[in-house]
């Protein structure tokens, strides 16, 4: 049987720390495929925490003591990345700023506050005796889905039942999200004089396989992410005024829910379409866990989320590591989503603080 779940636990101190380390994150320059300095830093805190980190490339992981193969593996995670910052900051992005109850800079919300926040319930959590293995992963390259990232973290972890995954989602429980395939697709025609009836306009080729993507609907809509998504973002054609275009290419997001796998979309667009399509990766397909699963069921009984609102399972639109793990996992974690890669993001540090508190009750003694 899972253990009472104790409200209002000092996090104080627990707190304090946390915001230290966030601070110090944020300091770090930590872009995708630049998380060295920021990988060094946060094994450091782990090691002077008792624990012994592992790494590979910018992933950093530690397990708890006592690990046992009779046992299923629980994995906290979140990532060390952020993006770049956008040029409308007010204030310098890698200088944490503290302003009231926010703490502003580059990386705070996404994904500062839920990787210590995870950091700090590890650490509560593996020195109680729990049903299951129990592992910490900061991953890399989380916001370009490196490959030497949470792929390559994947392939030197033991095996894991169960993942909690730390995004930005006000600790709403998010049990669907959304994958990605990008498509590069060339329309081809025949170059001539523009001033003759001469050549095959590509650009007039592409239009009507642009306007399928704009306007074609897949059958199959999810009640948590609803339909299909793709949105027709870049396009390149021409070299001249005078020049009839024998090319055309244009680039695709395509946004899958989970009743399609990305190759049975990709199957379905190549139909439909005449132009040449090639997809730059199936990897990142869309991801779901049961809604009665234990772990999705103790969110449920936390009660209210911390802004007051009734707790409520969600579909997420945007991708995280999910994508990749082959395992169930829930997206779970402090801040606000719209504040993710926008100027002059910030984080509450009650958020925080609430957030290390609402991980423990929700994992500690959980039915893995």
């Amino acid at each position: 049987m899972p253990r009472p779940m104790q409200r209002n636990m000092p996090t104080a101190p627990l707190t304090t720390e946390a915001v230290a380390l966030l601070k110090q994150l944020v300091a770090t320059p930590r872009t995708s495929r630049d998380e060295a300095a920021a990988a060094t830093l946060f094994a450091d805190f782990i090691s002077r925490k008792g624990f012994r980190p592992e790494r590979e490339a910018n992933n950093v992981w530690c397990l708890a003591d006592s690990y046992s193969s009779a046992r299923p593996t629980l994995l906290l995670n979140a990532h060390l990345d952020t993006v770049r910052a956008v040029s409308a900051w007010t204030r310098d992005p890698l200088l944490p700023t503290l302003e009231g109850d926010r703490l502003y800079g580059l990386g705070t919300n996404d994904d500062g506050a839920s990787l210590v926040a995870l950091t700090q319930a590890f650490g509560i959590l593996a020195s109680r005796p729990q049903p299951y293995n129990l592992i910490l992963l900061a991953s890399a390259e989380e916001e370009v889905s490196g490959r030497d990232g949470m792929e390559r973290a994947i392939t030197r972890l033991p095996h894991v039942d169960l993942a909690l995954v730390g995004e930005p989602t006000g600790m709403q429980p998010a049990i669907a999200e959304k994958g990605l395939m990008v498509l590069d697709v060339t329309a081809h025609g025949r170059a001539g004089h523009a001033a003759r009836e001469e050549g095959i306009n590509a650009i007039y080729r592409a239009l009507d396989d642009i306007n399928w993507f704009r306007t074609y609907r897949f059958p199959a809509e999810s009640p948590l992410l609803g339909p299909v998504k793709m949105s027709v973002t870049v396009i390149q054609a021409g070299t001249q005024h005078n020049v009839v275009p024998d090319e055309c290419r244009f680039t695709v997001d395509v946004r899958s829910n989970e009743c399609y796998s990305n190759e049975e979309l990709y199957q379905e667009i190549c139909a439909h379409v005449a132009s040449d399509v090639h997809a730059r990766s199936f990897r990142l397909n869309s991801s779901r866990i049961d809604p009665e699963h234990p772990l999705v069921r103790r969110a449920l009984s936390l009660g209210a989320a911390p802004d007051g609102r009734p707790r409520q399972p969600f579909g997420s639109p945007t991708l995280s590591d999910q994508a990749l793990m082959p395992w169930p996992s829930m997206k779970m974690g402090p801040g606000d989503s719209a504040r993710s890669h926008t100027a002059d993001e910030y984080i509450c540090l009650s958020e925080i603080r609430s957030a290390i508190d609402e991980y423990i009750r929700l994992l500690d003694g959980l039915d893995v």
